[in-house]
């Protein structure tokens, strides 16, 4: 683990529970820089890969952006059920997660659902990319009836490989994704109106004053 490295989680179908033995281990973390690196002209990177293969973080404080903007794959890495490692700071992090909802994450998870949609010919799908627009359906309607995203997928596994393995008519899977993007749609949710800055200002303060 990097000597900046607050959090390291594992994402992917490992997390989802969709893996295959060939399947690669995805990782993200979340990086907190010494606060004197951003006193210079030349700050550093908001993000970066490695060093392991399939690693990707994020600096704290774009982590932090992009969460309170209901990012839905940052949302599904701070609740991810395989932590790697984890500092102070990183439990922190995760405690604080529910500060980051809002009913932004209506639109955002049906958005970008509705971009892998768009990329999918009916005629000759690409049955691994309509998996995972499904999938990320049943996360986005989990998270604003019950306060958080569903990552690890449970009774869909099934029927989710079985869209990956190209099993399901076109048509059903169509349907499936009407009624799930139907569903996201409606008004009614569980989250609050607008995140908790103020609680993610003072974490994010906190770990600037840490690293001090």
């Amino acid at each position: 683990m990097s000597d900046d490295l607050i959090l390291s989680v594992v994402v992917g179908s490992r997390a989802y529970g969709l893996e295959s033995e060939t399947s690669d281990t995805d990782r993200r973390g979340v990086f907190a820089p010494p606060t004197a690196a951003f006193w210079r002209l030349d700050k550093p990177p908001t993000h970066r890969d490695g060093p392991l293969p399939e690693q990707f973080s994020w600096e704290v404080e774009r982590l932090c952006v992009l969460a309170l903007a209901a990012n839905p794959t940052v949302l599904e890495c701070l609740w991810s059920p395989i932590v790697e490692a984890s500092t102070p700071a990183g439990e922190r992090l995760r405690e604080l997660r529910g500060a980051f909802l809002s009913q932004r994450a209506h639109e955002t998870f049906a958005g970008y659902a509705d971009t892998q949609f768009r990329r999918l010919d009916p005629a000759r799908p690409k049955w691994k990319q309509a998996m995972h627009m499904i999938r990320l359906l049943l996360s986005g309607l989990h998270l604003v009836h019950h306060g958080e995203p569903l990552v690890r997928v449970g009774g869909h596994r099934d029927r989710l490989l079985a869209v990956r393995r190209g099993e399901l008519p076109w048509a059903e899977v169509d349907a499936w994704r009407a009624g799930l993007a139907a569903g996201l749609a409606r008004t009614g949710s569980v989250l609050p109106a607008a995140p908790d800055r103020a609680a993610v200002d003072d974490f994010l303060a906190g770990v600037r004053e840490e690293r001090l």
